[in-house]
This record gives structure tokens, C-alpha cells and sequence, in this order.
């Protein structure tokens, strides 16, 4: 690099934002050239200067994610960081697939914006060339403006045109098979089959047909025409993606085949034919602690790090509260479209539906929303009416302290019969210990929203104590 300052140029509408922008990079000994449009920027990229390219999506004059294909021809080594307050998946996908540095959805942090820069100055023009993509309308699956949810949206564009295999876990209703679906209709495989098995749904005797294949039965008295075969999943999502959700429920003997498919890339056909390539991309999802599985000996640690290649965890609403508003919105207007009544809610109605603890997540605040444009005559709903609800649904939602002792009986019961007769691994008592711990401390510091020194004085711990335990089990 010449002794020169790096040049920065950066387009921003909106003029506040820029000056701030302008004199923090400034700050840094940097030569910034700024435009409020995209003309502006034009100029500025035809004029050949620049080291790095800060822009916002929108601009008054148009779209600068329409605009970045002309920059990357006319200027393949500039590295552009895109920050934008249209923090949809897609908005994250297509600035991926377009070949920028870095995306920031706004709000940021100027120090992000600097660090990023940096990074940008630094490197070679190491952006991908942009890729034939299939149209990207604004909005998008998934509701999400939160930083736990722009954390998952920047991850899932990083990797959506890549096979690489994802394991997404989450709890119940946050909206797993639902990012499974986004990634298959991003990616280069949306144009096949997008096959799903629920493997907590099958009998474990029946798993392995289902992902293989298997022949159907004969009568003794049609013993001379060929069997028939019924394809598996495997078969069925030939060129496309295989989402084996609830992936933690599934039977030793299918874990090992399924292990073997992985390694290999191929599969025996059910039909004799020999082995069979194994031309899908695998995305799984679980709800349990795939580590506590594997200690208990339930679940093969060769299969989870197979699996484990990309991980997405995905938040559950109570992490996410910011994003309440938009998804009652979203489902609002889905229920519009279904047929159901046009109403709203209040804002103090959105307060109060912030405070609750979503043990269901987003299904469950989905169910609340349309049973409450149906059922209330009122077009606005106001907190009133949402505290009611809540009420009717708290009983089947919380968990006496006096059941605890027999869900954890059932619990044992449960894995020992998983066992087979088989004795468990050695360690079970500490395992189990874990098993309460965990989730305990996990809760707890869900309610402080982190607050070490609260959660410690709720259970009765040292804060020393709580610090080293969360440490020990990686939380």
C-alpha cells in the first residue's frame, strides 16, 4: 500500500448517517468520498478512485444491489461492503450471490463498520464473481430483524449455493424446516425435489425402508412376477435436497447405514441394482441436545461431526422480541389472504405479547394471532384481549415444580428402554446431573437476559461458581 490514506467511498442517502459514517472512517486516517445517490456513485466509480465501496441498497435514484454487477465489471479488485436497513434473508442472499466483502445490516455498530473496513483494505479481491441466481423478490420466508436473526440470515446466504450439509437446531416452532425449505429454494437445487422425513413420526423398524427403499410383499400365488420396489427418500430427492428433520429420534441400525451414505456418497439399491450414487444435499434438523446423546451412547459422534459440517442454531422467540411485531404483521396479513377478518393489534397489545415467555415459539404466536382474528369481534385488538388468551393457554404451558420428579422418572424410563436391554455407558449418574443442569442454568440466564450476577442469586450459586459451570458446559 502507498503512503497515500486509503480512499473509501461511501453512498448513503440519508444525510446523518453518512457524516457519521464520514467521520468515523475519517477518524481513522482515511480519505473519504461520499455520495448522497447512485449517479453520484457512478462518478465516483468511473473516475477510477476508491479502495474500498461502502453503499446502502437503497438509494433515492435506485437500487444499488442492481447496480453492484456494473461495479464488479467495470471494478473486479474493489472490494464493496454493503450495509442496508432491509435486513431480510433474501437482501443477505443477494449480496452474496452478487460478490460482496461483507453485508451489515443496520443498525451496526461503528466499530463493526471500521473493523470490516479494515479487513476490506487488507485483503485481495478474494469476493466471489457473481452467479446466475434465480429472481430475488424484496421480503422473503423468513420474518427477522433482530441481530440473533441477521446472524442466522448471513450465515444461511454464505452457504445456500454451496451441498455443503447443515444441522439446524432449535426448539419446537422456531422455524427449522423452514429455513431447511429457504436453503433448498435459494440454492442451485431448487429446481429438484425438496423431500422431508420426519423420523420422529416413524416407527423405528420402519426408518431405514423409509430413507432405502424396500419391496413390497407378494402372495404366494404371484411368486413368478417380478417384484416391485417402493423408492426411498434417498431415490425420491434424487438431484435435490433430503431434510431429515428430528434427526436426534433416529434408531441405531439407520444411524449406521445413513453414516455410510455420507462417507461414501453411495447407497444399495433396494432393488439390486448394486450401489447407487447419492446425488442429494442433506440438511437435518433436531430439537435435543445431540451432545447429551452422545454421551448417552444414543447417537454416533462419527454421524453427529458428518452432520455438524454447517450448524445453525436458530433463536427461540423469547431471544427475539423484536421481531414479535413483524411476525404478527406477517401472519395478519396471511390470514387476510386466507379469508380471515382484517384486524390489527394494538400497540400495548404488542408490549404484552412481548412479555410473554413463547414456550411454543413463532407456531405458537402464529396459532395466538389467528385465533384472535377470528374470535374477537373488535377490529383493533387491544392487550386485554391478548392477556386473555395467554391466561386460557398458561396452565397447559407451565410446568409444575411438584411434577418435576416424575417427568425425570419418565425420562430414564424412556432411555433405558431406548437401551434394548443393553447397560449404559459408564458415568450415568454425572450424564444425568448435566441433563437438569444445562437447561436449568440456560433458562435462568434467559430470564436475567444474561445477567450473570442475577441468575447466580435465583439459583443459589456463586457467581464464581455459575461463571465455571458455564464454561464446563459450553454454554
Amino acid at each position: 500500500m502507498s503512503d497515500k490514506p486509503p480512499v473509501i467511498l461511501v453512498a448513503e442517502d440519508d444525510k446523518s448517517v453518512r457524516l457519521v459514517v464520514q467521520q468515523a472512517l475519517s477518524r481513522q486516517g482515511y480519505n473519504v468520498q461520499a455520495s448522497g445517490n447512485a449517479a453520484g456513485l457512478w462518478k465516483l466509480i468511473e473516475s477510477g478512485r476508491g479502495d474500498v465501496l461502502i453503499t446502502d441498497v437503497a438509494l433515492p435514484d435506485g437500487d444499488a444491489l442492481d447496480l453492484l454487477p456494473r461495479i464488479k465489471e467495470r471494478r473486479p479488485d474493489l472490494p464493496v461492503i454493503v450495509m442496508s436497513a432491509r435486513s431480510t434473508l433474501l437482501t443477505a442472499v443477494k449480496t452474496q450471490q452478487i460478490g460482496v466483502f461483507e453485508y451489515l445490516p443496520k443498525p451496526f455498530e461503528l466499530r463493526s463498520l471500521i473493523e470490516v473496513t479494515d479487513r476490506a483494505l487488507k485483503t485481495n479481491d478474494n469476493t466471489p464473481a457473481p452467479t446466475a441466481h434465480a429472481k430475488i423478490e424484496e421480503g422473503g420466508p423468513i420474518i427477522g430483524r433482530s441481530r440473533p436473526m441477521q446472524d442466522v440470515f448471513k450465515a444461511m446466504a454464505r452457504v445456500v449455493n454451496t451441498d455443503l450439509t447443515v444441522l439446524i437446531s432449535g426448539d419446537s416452532g422456531t422455524g427449522k424446516e423452514l429455513v431447511a425449505h429457504a436453503l433448498h429454494d435459494l440454492g442451485s437445487r431448487r429446481d429438484h425435489p425438496f423431500v422431508a422425513v420426519n423420523l420422529a413420526a416413524l416407527p423405528h423398524e420402519f426408518v431405514e425402508s423409509e430413507l432405502f427403499g424396500r419391496s413390497m410383499t407378494l402372495s404366494a400365488d404371484t411368486a413368478s412376477v417380478p417384484p416391485k420396489f417402493r423408492p426411498g427418500k434417498f431415490e425420491m430427492a434424487e438431484g435435490g435436497t433430503l431434510f431429515l428433520d428430528e434427526i436426534g429420534d433416529m434408531p441405531a441400525d439407520a444411524q449406521t447405514r445413513l453414516l455410510r451414505v455420507l462417507q461414501d456418497g453411495e447407497y444399495l439399491s433396494i432393488a439390486g441394482n448394486g450401489k447407487v450414487r447419492a446425488n442429494v444435499r442433506i440438511i437435518a434438523a433436531t430439537n435435543r441436545n445431540l451432545h447429551h446423546l452422545m454421551q448417552q451412547g444414543l447417537f454416533r459422534e462419527d454421524l453427529f461431526y458428518r452432520l455438524n459440517v454447517v450448524p445453525l442454531r436458530l433463536p427461540p422467540l423469547r431471544e427475539r422480541t423484536e421481531d414479535i411485531a413483524p411476525l404478527v404483521a406477517h401472519f395478519l396479513t396471511q390470514g387476510r389472504e386466507d379469508g380471515l377478518p382484517v384486524k390489527s393489534f394494538a400497540p400495548d397489545a404488542i408490549k404484552t405479547l412481548k412479555g410473554w415467555h413463547w414456550p411454543g415459539n413463532v407456531r405458537e404466536l402464529e396459532n395466538l394471532v389467528r385465533r384472535l382474528a377470528v374470535l374477537h369481534d373488535e377490529t383493533i385488538i387491544l392487550a386485554e384481549a391478548v392477556e386473555a388468551e395467554l391466561s386460557a393457554d398458561a396452565p397447559k404451558n407451565t410446568v409444575q415444580a411438584d411434577s418435576l420428579s416424575v417427568s425425570v422418572e419418565a425420562h430414564i424410563k424412556r432411555y433405558f428402554d431406548a437401551l434394548n436391554g443393553d447397560m449404559p455407558p459408564p458415568g450415568l449418574y454425572g450424564r444425568v446431573l448435566r441433563e437438569v443442569e444445562e437447561p436449568l442454568i440456560v433458562a435462568t440466564l434467559a430470564i436475567t437476559r444474561g445477567n450473570q450476577l442475577r441468575a447466580a442469586d435465583i439459583l443459589g450459586l456463586n457467581r464464581n461458581t455459575l461463571r465455571k459451570k458455564i464454561k464446563e458446559l459450553n454454554i
